[in-house]
């Protein structure tokens, strides 16, 4: 029976497998609460979602050292420090972890219209990403959907410029919303071609032959510019 982050933990034992001594992965946070009336960004773990990550820290490989970023919201900066709490109990070497803006939805302008904008379409997450992704949302809603991709592109391949030791992972918590946008903007894949986002899904940014190149649970490696 296969766990929420079996899947990011396999590609990422291949990716190092593979030679790679320094990679950079953006992970969707652990398993959380639902509450209605709480704003979304408010709502916890689970008691599930915090085993959850220790597991997915504690199965990460021993060799690697684990660094940790993540989104400011609770239950993104729990996710890495459970993460982080896993390996190293389990005899990883782990450094520390900090929250970073960038992780988080800086790309929503204004969320009530954003809100109101879903609930027109279908109230479907999934139709409002994809007229996100193609241009159909007013940028005073949302920035446009290639900037902020290649915006958190460059935040978490920045991680790769300065390694403490190798091998080395950095771990980014971010929002299922920022996975969607960098596997459908970077990636090439659209909202429904890979399936949905799950707790701990995530793709792997990683160097090699002198180029940025970006993993994800679905398909080839693929390189990427991340020019602005």
């Amino acid at each position: 029976m296969t766990r929420y982050g079996d899947a990011t933990i396999a590609l990422l034992k291949s990716v190092f497998d593979d030679g790679v001594d320094h990679a950079a992965a953006l992970i969707r946070h652990s398993a959380r609460e639902f509450e209605p009336g709480r704003h979304d960004l408010m709502n916890p773990l689970t008691d599930e979602g915090r085993v959850l990550a220790r597991e997915f820290g504690a199965a990460l490989p021993k060799r690697l050292l684990v660094r940790g970023y993540a989104s400011p919201a609770d239950r993104c900066v729990e996710t890495v420090q459970l993460i982080l709490d896993g390996h190293s109990k389990t005899g990883g070497r782990i450094t520390r972890h900090r929250p970073v803006e960038a992780l988080g939805v800086f790309y929503v302008l204004d969320q009530m219209k954003m809100y109101r904008a879903m609930t027109s379409i279908d109230g479907q997450v999934g139709s409002f990403l994809q007229r996100w992704f193609d241009g159909g949302i007013a940028d005073d809603v949302m920035m446009p959907a290639n900037l902020a991709a290649k915006i958190v592109g460059r935040v978490v391949a920045g991680k790769l410029e300065a390694p403490l030791e190798r091998p080395q992972l950095d771990i980014c918590v971010s929002h299922d919303m920022s996975l969607y946008l960098v596997r459908d903007r970077l990636l090439g894949l659209g909202v429904t071609d890979s399936g949905s986002v799950d707790f701990l899904d995530g793709v792997v940014f990683y160097e090699r032959d002198r180029a940025l190149w970006m993993r994800g649970l679905h398909g080839p490696p693929k390189r990427i510019d991340l020019t602005i």
